[in-house]
């Protein structure tokens, strides 16, 4: 279920970029973010959360799913974004992120979206690059592609 973007020398800064074939775009706020679709399992509806105690504010808690325990995290405010209660079209986004599975609350999932290297440009230098791998561009859309594995890894 791994797949490999491949590496492309970005525009600008020179910095290389990972483009990956398909995205799942989500929204958070009233922008659009993508993350690679071989890293995703599903996506399921909101539903009830089991508090952990003692878990970084980040981490909502866990949900069982089909027998496995899921740590489930607000990627709102992973990311030291305003965060809101959730909505009809708040979705978690379950993920495997190296050896492990994740859920990730996001406000909607819009579309699964496939970004040639041409449509990818390097993330601007005053970002957190270390949790952007770029900046796609479809018409006069910006959809920010992120690094699931630097915003979500056992590290933060």
């Amino acid at each position: 279920m791994k797949g490999q973007g491949k590496k492309i020398e970005g525009k600008g800064a020179g910095a290389e970029v990972e483009a990956q074939e398909h995205l799942i775009v989500f929204r958070l706020e009233n922008e659009e973010y993508g993350a690679p679709i071989t890293q995703v399992r599903e996506i399921r509806r909101m539903g009830p959360i089991t508090p952990m105690p003692k878990a970084p504010p980040a981490v909502k808690g866990v949900i069982n799913l089909r027998g496995k325990i899921v740590p489930i995290v607000d990627l709102k405010q992973r990311l030291e974004m305003p965060t809101q209660e959730p909505t009809s079209s708040t979705r978690i986004v379950v993920a495997e992120i190296g050896e492990d599975t994740v859920g990730f609350i996001v406000d909607s999932v819009s579309e699964v979206l496939q970004l040639s290297p041409e449509e990818v440009e390097p993330p601007p230098e005053v970002t957190r690059q270390e949790h952007i791998t770029g900046i796609g561009k479809v018409g006069e859309r910006l959809i920010v592609l992120l690094n699931l594995e630097r915003v979500l890894g056992e590290d933060q």
